[in-house]
């Protein structure tokens, strides 16, 4: 059998796994790779659906959002990959005020864990304007002795990457940092209404995608290059209502918050409760082959194991609001 490579970009499971394939066993057995990225569930269910399932609502919103030209027909755009040096250094990120509030949250108008739509009272906090970076990591692991991130190599990261997303972090990981840095993870609330201020808009900057505002799949397609994580704060015109960088694109971003019903829903999941954590923002790659849609809308939510780490998966951190604002 041949082995199922925990990187993205890979073609659908069939492609390794043929029918008649007993998939219960492979993603059970120790070691099994699948679950690096992916839980048990979700794999049989790709398995099963694939090539044959019709195109789901969702995964027929990708079109929509794909540019009639290339962009490099029509902008001359380039997506920043790599710096020479660090503009950020290795101290945690600077942080701003969320003020308390209500906000509006979740959507009606898409997939069932998104609603149903509501308003929501939180109090002030702080949180990260960028994601957490592998120079402010590495700094991290260098300090605690903790385990480095698998695309590191002798304990640092890839040459030119000092500030792209740090990678390869599980939610315990993640949650280590932000308590090393005096911080901790935001929940999913705080995070989205970070991300999209308090009008309800889709995205960080309005209601009508922009493919030179984000790090998204779309615009690894439209530029016609293989995608890949970028500088943080690299797409200045895509940032939120309260200055947040990256909350649409580049990784997602783990949060405190397990997943779980919103108030009012009323579609049954078996995946809702204590078993899996909620991660927000969408990133570079696309999932459309689990028929979930684009990820680029700030209610867009993802849910995996604790455990769960790969190239697509990133965080940053919140603090408490104390005292008068």
């Amino acid at each position: 059998m041949k082995p199922v490579d925990h990187f993205h970009g890979l073609e659908s499971c069939k492609s390794c796994h043929p029918d008649g394939v007993n998939v219960a066993a492979f993603i059970d057995a120790p070691g099994s790779q699948c679950l690096q990225c992916h839980t048990a569930e979700a794999i049989e269910t790709a398995v099963q659906k694939a090539p044959t399932a019709a195109p789901s609502a969702a995964e027929s919103e990708l079109e929509r959002f794909i540019p009639a030209e290339p962009i490099s027909a029509t902008s001359g755009m380039r997506y920043p990959l790599y710096d020479e040096a660090s503009r950020l250094g290795d101290a945690p990120n600077e942080m701003v005020l969320i003020p308390a509030g209500p906000f509006i949250r979740g959507t009606d108008e898409r997939l069932p864990d998104e609603g149903p739509r509501h308003s929501i009272d939180l109090n002030a906090f702080y949180i990260d304007i960028y994601e957490v970076t592998n120079a402010q990591y590495k700094r991290f692991i260098n300090e605690t002795g903790r385990r480095s991130p698998d695309h590191f190599r002798n304990r640092t990261f890839p040459p030119g990457k000092a500030d792209h997303p740090v990678t390869f972090v599980t939610w315990d990981d993640a949650e280590a940092y932000c308590a090393w840095a005096g911080k901790r993870l935001p929940d999913d609330k705080e995070w989205e209404k970070a991300a999209r201020g308090t009008d309800g808009r889709q995205f960080p900057w309005g209601d009508e995608f922009d493919v030179k505002k984000a790090n998204t799949p779309v615009g690894w397609q439209a530029a016609g290059q293989p995608g890949d994580t970028t500088p943080v704060g690299a797409f200045a015109d895509g940032a939120s209502p309260y200055g947040l960088y990256d909350v649409t694109g580049n990784v997602w971003e783990w949060t405190s918050s397990w997943y779980d019903a919103y108030p009012g829903n009323k579609t049954a999941s078996e995946s809702y409760g204590t078993r899996y954590k909620t991660l927000k923002g969408g990133s570079w790659f696309d999932c459309s082959f689990y028929k979930c849609g684009i990820s680029a809308p700030v209610y867009n939510r993802a849910f995996f194991a604790k455990r769960t780490k790969n190239d697509t998966f990133g965080f940053r951190c919140a603090k408490s609001a104390e005292g008068p604002e």
